[in-house]
């Protein structure tokens, strides 16, 4: 595949990941792994790094288009939630990406098999279980709701970093479980704790002899982070006129799929 087909077929990927993304109200970086590993056969390693920079881009973006429609005043009134988060949530991105340098690529393989197969079940649940409705916060204000923050924002730290991903499919559930805030709300809060999460990721990374994959890769990089939010455009224009509960599970067994197809070596 000659350079100019392969930045094509980039730009084609990242519009149609950023068009789905954008429908459910995700980055899509989740499904950009997969196509980065097995469509350009990129090592696990340099496909997360490579993930992770188009997430920073990404992100950076969709912050800023949101905040046509939610005041940055309504964030600030939540900062206490984000903050919360934070805490959890750099902690969990410093350890996991650490690791994930000295990991042996094997083991890092099962590790990302089994955190997107477990994104994909979640989406799967999702579908059913309503975990997006706003309502009555799970925990009150208090130590244990902080404590519970902390922890939950760790796990999700750990599956951005290893994954090179927001985590807006893990915040957001969070947030409009565990603080019962509306779920746009919810979705520009996530965008707020995933930029620091992912940038003390992608600063830990910069050991590994991997990062030199932002240097050759930097043309397809640029074609996918243009069709991506392109693609994310595209999909806030869309938004409810597609029913997102019958996507939302498509994606999961897409997605499903996707990893066991992956890896097919470390199942």
């Amino acid at each position: 595949m000659n350079a100019r087909s392969r930045n094509r077929q980039g730009f084609v990927a990242g519009s149609l990941i950023g068009t789905l993304g954008g429908l459910i109200g995700l980055g899509g970086a989740e499904f950009r792994l997969p196509v980065l590993i097995g469509v350009f056969r990129l090592g696990t390693l340099e496909a997360v790094i490579l993930n992770k920079a188009m997430s920073l881009v990404v992100v950076t973006a969709a912050l800023l288009f949101r905040g046509v429609t939610i005041a940055p005043a309504a964030l600030g009134d939540h900062l206490d939630v984000m903050l919360n988060l934070l805490a959890g949530s750099l902690a969990g991105a410093w350890c996991a990406a650490g690791q994930a340098v000295t990991l042996p690529r094997r083991w890092l393989d099962r590790i990302i098999l089994v955190l997107l197969i477990g994104l994909s079940l979640l989406m799967l649940l999702e579908t059913r279980a309503g975990l997006h409705e706003a309502g009555t916060p799970l925990l009150e204000p208090g130590p244990l709701r902080l404590v519970t923050g902390v922890f939950a924002g760790f796990a999700i730290g750990v599956v951005a970093a290893l994954l090179g991903v927001a985590g807006g499919e893990l915040l957001i559930p969070v947030i409009v479980l565990l603080y019962g805030l509306d779920i746009r709300l919810a979705g520009s809060l996530s965008l707020m704790v995933s930029l620091p999460t992912m940038m003390v990721g992608f600063a830990r990374y910069t050991r590994a002899e991997a990062f030199s994959v932002l240097r050759q890769e930097m043309p397809l990089m640029g074609s996918m982070v243009l069709g991506s939010i392109l693609g994310a455009a595209v999909g806030a224009l869309l938004l409810g006129r597609v029913p997102t509960d019958w996507l939302t599970g498509l994606l999961g067994i897409v997605l499903l799929v996707s990893a066991l197809r992956m890896f097919p070596h470390a199942r």
